[in-house]
């Protein structure tokens, strides 16, 4: 069985827990306001329409992350054209199920890349270069800025939209925003966990969280806090068990939600706060 300390010994694991720290940071302030917003199918379907486009890119020799970022800025644009992600649940689904699909088809019968389908879906411990860790840095730094400088804003109009214009905020903008962030956030995310798994980093721990705290400090501490001790040890459980990183991080993330569930009363304590 592996050492814990082998997380730092071995270079290609330091590397992959930097980026999960990286991403734990952008979790933690993107993720309170993914769940406050109720984001979260937005933010799943964020990293998984990518998906045709990073086949197509891996196997034409284009950087699959200049293909994610502009797929994925195309997807929030759309929807922020379209009104609230919120309020296009089936067109939503519908692009999910389709871009999947595409992307299947993509690697299978038009490229014939069947081996890259599982790194893109699922991520990996292997392969992440410095061109991802420093998107996930910048992406983290740009996260924590605009949360400082909008975070009042969201707040004001996730609660109180008509207030919101009324008080002269940028309502639109900032929501804008907000939409671009965490699609390349989870274009950020995609190396490490894969574009099905992106909400185990963004969406669970915050969910989690929520039913911990009612202050909005106090859920990006606790989400961030939550994202990064499931990032640490979905790793070294990847590593033991020779798996990707995704598939563990997310079976914690789902595992540490259900328990603090059962502890606090469940989903209906925090909606209730959400509600106040």
């Amino acid at each position: 069985m592996p050492s814990p300390l082998d997380l730092a010994d071995l270079p290609f694991l330091r590397e992959a827990l930097l980026e999960l720290v990286l991403l734990a940071i952008t979790g933690g302030v993107l993720g309170a306001w993914i769940v406050l917003r109720r984001l979260a199918f937005f933010s799943h379907v964020a990293g998984s329409a990518t998906f045709p486009g990073l086949v197509a890119a891996d196997a034409s020799g284009v950087s699959p992350t200049i293909a994610g970022i502009a797929v994925a800025l195309g997807y929030a644009g759309g929807v922020g054209r379209a009104g609230s992600a919120r309020d296009h649940g089936e067109a939503t689904a519908l692009l999910l199920v389709a871009a999947l699909a595409t992307g299947v088809i993509l690697a299978s019968d038009v490229f014939e890349s069947g081996a890259v389908v599982d790194r893109l879906l699922f991520g990996t411990l292997l392969g992440l270069d410095t061109a991802d860790l420093v998107l996930s840095a910048v992406v983290a730094a740009l996260a924590a800025a605009a949360a400082l400088a909008l975070g009042r804003t969201w707040s004001a109009v996730g609660f109180d939209p008509d207030g919101a214009h009324a008080l002269g905020l940028p309502a639109g903008r900032a929501d804008g925003l907000l939409l671009v962030l965490v699609a390349v956030a989870a274009v950020a995310a995609i190396p490490a966990v894969g574009a099905l798994l992106v909400t185990a980093i963004y969406v669970l721990p915050a969910a989690a969280a929520r039913m911990l705290t009612a202050s909005i400090r106090g859920l990006v501490a606790c989400a961030l806090g939550v994202a990064l001790a499931e990032g640490v040890l979905g790793l070294y459980l990847a590593y033991w068990l020779d798996v990707p990183a995704g598939p563990p991080v997310a079976v914690l993330g789902a595992l540490v939600c259900l328990g603090v569930a059962a502890v606090t009363g469940g989903w209906a304590a925090a909606t209730g706060r959400s509600a106040a």
